[in-house]
């Protein structure tokens, strides 16, 4: 270990900066942060220092450096880009005995200033003593997304009611074990959606009892589209907290790659066309089950769980059995296989809303129910017509002729452009672009499969032009089809139609 790791406590104390540049502010930041009183020698100071000391954050000194300002110092940092007067402050602060840090240079500085991750009062540092700092950078992003923001309000909740557990756990096991609980249960959730009154309230009844109640949960996350850089941090932090996974069919083998090892992953997928029912119903079995027995549950969910995914039904189940619960948004199918495939949703000159539909509904209900066909007076849309609408269908593969047929009997163009999106975001993603009019059959002869996103609109003639990911499937004017890869040059608009 070449360095000694120390945390110091600076506040009221005076810390002394050499240098006023934006490399100085970003150090000053830092140590008022932490309550130093800060001192600032420089001959001249960027705007945004002066800003600080014209507010009275800081005590600016513009001029030459006297090492007597380091006399009252507890730390001092040079961070100028005149090495010769960053070995004059080091060199004053060594006769001084006093610790400083000379800005990217390990050579002149006696203590390193860490990458820092603030979960305060929680604070973690990394350092590799100046030898690779952008090392030491790239190592905290990766520790900042698996440590969740409310862990510094449990840890400034637990370090109030330290003496409250000291006296109700005597005991060093009990006390480990009821911190664990502070970890694992209810209160960390609590906090994590701006409830204080609540969390202290279940942390004071645990107390109370003799062993605190399971702190089983379930909670429902969005996997996205399949890409895992799209899972959200938070998602992420789920899949690592997790004792039991419950992944629908959807969630792509990348994402569950990136949950706890020993983790116990169940398969609750619905094949298209299967006892869609039975298997809702061990899927609410299992999380209940599961959460009582004192267990993390995620139900991992392909896209969003709240958006056509059963999300509502699930957690109105988990609601009537006192079933603790969280949801994690994540990308919905929409916006991913939109922005995979190079097709803005919306657009100012072709679309100015957006409608989500699904082609499955619960037994007993109709989607896509023929619609009642045009009065005589009814004309259809001329292309130039544009209702300045993009719908997105979910679910509509199977589904897509008696699509076609009741949006053409809503009066829709049947040149009016449509695209396919087979597996958005994917490395296998396929966007076939057709028309209304041809979009069935161009869909049979390229087998697009499920999970498929349907968008027809203005809008999705774009992606021809627009394409950046995937294989683009592009119908011609005499109803072949032609490949595109992304990127490249695609033909134009008139080329979709078939």
């Amino acid at each position: 270990m070449n360095h000694f790791p120390l945390f110091a406590d600076l506040k009221g104390r005076t810390a002394v900066v050499v240098g006023a540049g934006l490399v100085a502010e970003r150090k000053i930041a830092l140590l008022l942060a932490a309550g130093a009183r800060v001192v600032v020698s420089a001959r001249a100071a960027h705007p945004q220092v002066l800003a600080r000391a014209q507010a009275g954050e800081i005590d600016l000194r513009l001029g030459s450096f006297d090492p007597a300002l380091l006399d009252e110092a507890w730390l001092a940092v040079a961070a100028t880009n005149d090495r010769a007067q960053n070995r004059q402050v080091a060199d004053a602060a060594a006769t001084r005995r006093l610790f400083c840090n000379v800005v990217d240079d390990p050579e002149l500085s006696s203590v390193q200033v860490p990458a820092i991750v603030d979960r305060a009062p929680l604070t973690i540092a990394i350092s590799s003593g100046g030898a690779a700092p952008v090392i030491a950078r790239r190592l905290r992003e990766r520790i900042e997304s698996m440590f969740d923001p409310a862990l510094g309000a449990l840890a400034a909740l637990a370090q109030r009611k330290r003496p409250d557990i000291r006296q109700a756990r005597p005991q060093l096991r009990a006390r480990r074990d009821f911190y664990d609980w502070l970890l694992d249960g209810p209160v960390l959730g609590a906090l994590r959606r701006g409830r204080e009154n609540e969390a202290e309230s279940l942390l004071d009844q645990a107390l109370a009892t003799a062993n605190p109640p399971p702190a089983g949960k379930v909670l429902l996350v969005g996997a996205g589209p399949g890409d895992p850089g799209l899972l959200t941090l938070r998602g992420l932090r789920a899949l690592n907290e997790a004792d039991v996974i419950l992944a629908d069919r959807l969630v792509s083998p990348a994402v569950l790659a990136l949950a706890r090892r020993d983790a116990h992953v169940i398969d609750v997928g619905k094949a298209p066309g299967g006892p869609h029912e039975s298997t809702q119903s061990r899927i609410h079995a299992l999380m209940v089950s599961h959460a009582r027995q004192g267990r993390c549950v995620v139900r991992l969910k392909g896209g969003d769980p709240m958006v056509f995914g059963r999300g509502g039904e699930e957690l109105q189940h988990l609601k009537r059995h006192g079933i603790a619960y969280e949801v994690v948004p994540g990308i919905t199918a929409a916006l991913a296989c939109g922005a995979y495939a190079g097709i803005p949703l919306t657009h100012r000159d072709h679309a100015q809303s957006l409608t989500l539909s699904t082609a499955h509904v619960k037994a007993g209900g109709q989607v896509n129910a023929p619609a009642p066909p045009p009065s005589p007076s009814a004309e259809p849309h001329d292309p130039a017509d544009r209702d300045g609408q993009t719908r997105v269908y979910y679910m509509g593969v199977e589904r897509l002729p008696a699509l076609r047929d009741r949006l053409l009997a809503e009066g829709h163009a049947a040149n009016l452009p449509c695209a396919l999106v087979e597996n958005g975001s994917r490395p296998e993603q396929r966007a076939l672009h057709a028309t209304l009019g041809s979009v069935v059959e161009q869909a049979r002869r390229h087998a697009i499969r499920s999970p498929a996103l349907i968008i027809v609109g203005e809008v999705a003639a774009l992606g021809m032009d627009l394409a950046w990911f995937g294989e683009t499937l592009l119908t011609t004017t005499a109803g072949e089809s032609s490949d595109a890869s992304a990127g490249g040059a695609a033909p134009q608009r008139q080329q979709a139609a078939a």
